[in-house]
């Protein structure tokens, strides 16, 4: 399913954990890291697609995972030439992308990487949220980088009060106002561009 321009609609997932890390899974049989993705079928929402390649490709139901924000808009990028079966070549040009910041609210232990018969990913971890991009195949460092960038504003507050629990303080609360919030340091942001990955 082909746009007018020659673009397959897909989505992307950022997988969080509860340190706002991501999942980063190899792809199978290669050296390249990417993030999950895939193709919307026919009469499939954004949405329905993401949950169905969540399960395809982590293993993962709809009860495990929470949805914290999606990109506003398709992010594109093209694929080489080379990369394009015979037969595509001068219809197909890449791919347009929602992509999806989703929060596991189960556990590790819930992902499965052979949930199918076709499994994309031999190995996963977690990493620090601005992944390393010289790990994703060239083409899709750009996409990459623009959906880490629109979606980090979104990138849940991790809970720092387990530290006043540690050393028996509370947080003062006086007057009825709360004590001020710890800013968290902006991320910084690599220097290179995207991700990788082929879907």
């Amino acid at each position: 399913m082909l746009d007018r321009e020659g673009f397959r609609p897909n989505v992307g997932i950022i997988l969080l954990n509860q340190r706002n890390e991501v999942f980063w899974g190899k792809r199978i049989r290669t050296h390249s890291w990417q993030f999950p993705q895939g193709g919307i079928k026919h009469g499939e929402t954004p949405e329905q697609a993401m949950y169905r390649e969540l399960h395809e490709e982590v293993g993962l139901h709809k009860e495990h995972v929470r949805i914290v924000a999606r990109t506003r808009d398709w992010l594109r990028y093209e694929v080489p030439e080379h990369y394009i079966r015979r037969d595509a070549r001068g219809h197909y040009k890449g791919q347009k992308q929602i992509w999806f910041l989703l929060q596991l609210t189960g556990r590790d232990s819930d992902m499965n990487l052979r949930a199918t018969d076709h499994p994309e990913f031999d190995a996963w971890r977690w990493n620090e949220y601005w992944v390393p991009l010289e790990a994703v195949i060239e083409f899709k460092r750009g996409v990459y980088e623009m959906a880490l960038t629109e979606l980090a504003r979104y990138l849940p507050r991790l809970n720092h009060h387990n530290r006043y629990l540690r050393s028996g303080m509370r947080p003062a609360q006086r007057h009825g106002h709360e004590a001020p919030r710890q800013e968290e340091p902006a991320p910084v942001q690599p220097e290179g561009g995207g991700e990788s990955g082929q879907d």
